[in-house]
Parts: C-alpha cells; structure tokens; sequence
C-alpha cells in the first residue's frame, strides 16, 4: 500500500527545488509557518507572495491578494490589447502600471483555498492560483484561448475547480503560460507528471502573463485605463 503524501504542494516543491544544507528553511506538514517565511520564500522561488501561501495551503492575506474582484472581467481585455504590443512596448505598458499608485479598495475576505477545506486534486490548486491573478472562470477561460488556444468554456474550469475535469499534462502546461509559474514547478507542486519533452512557453505571449500578475492589485477604473494605454500604445507607430 502506497503511503499517502500529506506534505503540501509549497514543502512538495521545496523538497525538490532547494538545497537541503543551503536551501529555504525546512517546512513540515502540519507545523506553524510563519507568514514572514512565506514572503521571504516568494522571491527566492521566483513566485508570487500569494502562490506561496496557496502553495503552502493558507488563506492568501489582503495585502497580496487581488484588490478588486470587478477588475477581473477586464483581464481578457488587457491581455488581447497586450498581444498586439512588440516586446518593448509590452514592457513600457508594465511600468506605465507599476508607476500607479497602489488602489485603496480591498476585496472582501477569502476563504481558504478548496483543497486546503477538505478538497483535493491539482485542480483546485490551479484553480486557486489563478484566482490570485483575479482570474475568474470566465475570464480564465477567455485568456486562455488568447495565450494557448485553448478553446474551453468557463464551466469547464469550474470542473478543473472542484476536481470532475482531470488535469492532464497538456492542461498544466497551458497552465503554466497563464499562470506565468514553470511547467516544471506546476508538475511538482501538483504531482501531474510531464511528458518527456516540455515545450517553451510562445515567445508571442511573453511577458503577458507578468503584465496580468502585475495589475492585481488595481481596481476596475484603474485597470481600464491601463487597457486604454495599451490600446494608445499598440496605434503609436
């Protein structure tokens, strides 16, 4: 009989990503983890503050959670309008974003991710992930047809959600162009395996899934002004 994994997908991920004498410190199944150790994994991960505590299974603080859920519906918006930026002017659209002043509004408490409730599967998990980028099932499923051509509808996420929609190792990998996190730490932190040969991410979406990471912390109003400048940005010649 195989012995259940109780490790969470963050220690899942650790174990395989740091160095035992000179990695992140030790996180065990079922002992305290300091919010401040979260943080300070996230960049030495290469994740967001928010992945790790989805990773890790706790509730994902204010702070680092997306601040307007009414924003989300504009994601698939800002993501057609960066598509048609060349890569210079995609990174001139990030820092056009990054020069904003941080948004006052906060969403209202979140609950705990569905695994974390009692649920199970990588499902979930993705899913969870996604929502810390304000991505909703219909605007998941939108974005991604334009980054992967992945022509599914929102009810089908919400099947990859609640674990009647398996995830295959294509879907991770579209997961991960969306998400903008490796196939190969997805695989990991999920326990979907990867076939043998693992393809780039399309040099035509880069920097796309940064630039939806970076707006999650700005309201509707102010994210449709970033749609605007995007559109400005894609008609100077």
């Amino acid at each position: 009989m195989t012995e259940r994994d109780e490790r969470t997908p963050l220690t899942r991920l650790l174990a395989d990503l740091t160095d035992p004498v000179h990695g992140a410190p030790p996180l065990h199944s079922g002992a305290a983890v300091r919010p401040e150790l979260l943080r300070l994994l996230a960049p030495r991960l290469g994740l967001l503050p928010a992945d790790v505590f989805t990773l890790a299974g706790l509730d994902v603080p204010e702070d680092l959670a997306p601040a307007d859920p009414a924003a989300g519906s504009l994601l698939p918006q800002l993501v057609r309008a960066a598509l048609d930026l060349p890569s210079q002017r995609r990174e001139a659209l990030r820092a056009f974003v990054e020069a904003l002043p941080a948004t006052g509004v906060t969403r209202p408490a979140r609950l705990s991710p569905v695994y974390a409730r009692g649920g199970s599967g990588p499902g979930s998990l993705l899913m969870s992930l996604a929502d810390n980028r304000n991505l909703g099932w219909t605007a998941t499923a939108k974005t991604f047809l334009l980054l992967t051509g992945r022509y599914w509808a929102a009810s089908s996420y919400g099947g990859v959600s609640q674990g009647r929609v398996p995830v295959t190792p294509e879907l991770l990998i579209d997961f991960a162009v969306v998400l903008g996190v490796p196939a190969t730490d997805l695989s990991l932190a999920t326990g979907v395996p990867l076939p043998g040969t693992v393809p780039p991410p399309p040099p035509a979406t880069s920097g796309v899934a940064g630039l939806v990471q970076d707006v999650r912390r700005l309201d509707r109003e102010e994210l449709r002004r970033v749609v605007e400048h995007a559109r400005s940005l894609a008609q100077r010649r």
